[in-house]
């Protein structure tokens, strides 16, 4: 797992690659969607962090013209990432979106400790890094992707739900901005699904510092800001953020 490639990100500690020795293990084709986050709620009664702080981030072309008036800009560096007030799982693209008009999406707005509870009344688990990568590549070693190293196809499509178009503020025409149905898209040598773009995916390691890794990128990646949906890329947040492009999967 890593990378020592020309695209690595040295700051998030993609390498050096390096040999990792894992046991037999199961993990999860797709993304937990909003239906089976549903089944979890009603079950527990559970309540998210983004629910119980009252707001979560939504990334600003998925907000209606008055919404984006109203949230208030606070991610400096980061303008098109809106904290967005009774956005959550629920409502994924803020007051008046229904996730149950989504219901084989990924789940989104749900942070790290969100996920564990999920897990623990599952009996199952979060992915550590090594054994998302070693799935995420499908059997592909040293690729960027998990179907190859190119990102686009003969068409000059990318084969992966990223942004198209110029980030942030110009999609392409017919490029709906935000996560399409976790079980799209072409399958990787293991059978997963959307590990490369659609909506990062929380990992059960923890960090220096306490945060939690990430992997797999998002439909915001973008190669003239963000290249980290490729299967060696990493990021990391605290185990509270929640944003409308974090969900997860799970493994037994």
């Amino acid at each position: 797992m890593g990378n020592d490639g020309p695209d690595a990100v040295l700051g998030d500690d993609e390498g050096p690659a390096r040999p990792v020795e894992l046991g037999a293990f199961r993990i999860a084709a797709t993304t937990v969607t909003n239906a089976e986050f549903t089944d979890f709620v009603r079950a527990t009664q559970y309540i998210t962090d983004a629910e119980r702080l009252g707001s979560s981030f939504v990334f600003y072309l998925q907000l209606p013209t008055s919404l984006r008036a109203r949230a208030r800009q606070v991610v400096s560096q980061l303008p098109w990432w809106l904290p967005v007030a009774d956005a959550s799982w629920q409502r994924p693209q803020g007051p008046g979106s229904d996730a149950r008009l989504w219901p084989g999406h990924p789940v989104v707005h749900v942070s790290w400790n969100d996920a564990q509870a999920y897990c623990a009344w599952a009996g199952i688990g979060l992915p550590s890094e090594a054994q998302w990568e070693y799935a995420a590549r499908g059997g592909l070693q040293g690729k960027r992707f998990a179907w190859g190293d190119d990102l686009c196809d003969a068409h000059g499509i990318a084969r992966c739900n990223v942004f198209r178009g110029q980030f942030p503020n110009a999609p392409l025409p017919g490029w709906e901005v935000g996560p399409v149905a976790a079980d799209t898209g072409i399958a990787n040598g293991l059978g997963l699904r959307n590990v490369c773009g659609n909506v990062w995916e929380w990992c059960g390691d923890t960090l220096a510092g306490g945060n939690r890794p990430l992997r797999g990128g998002s439909f915001l990646c973008h190669d003239s800001y963000c290249n980290r949906y490729r299967v060696a890329a990493r990021n990391a947040n605290t185990a509270t953020s929640s944003a409308s492009n974090i969900g997860f999967r799970v493994v037994a």
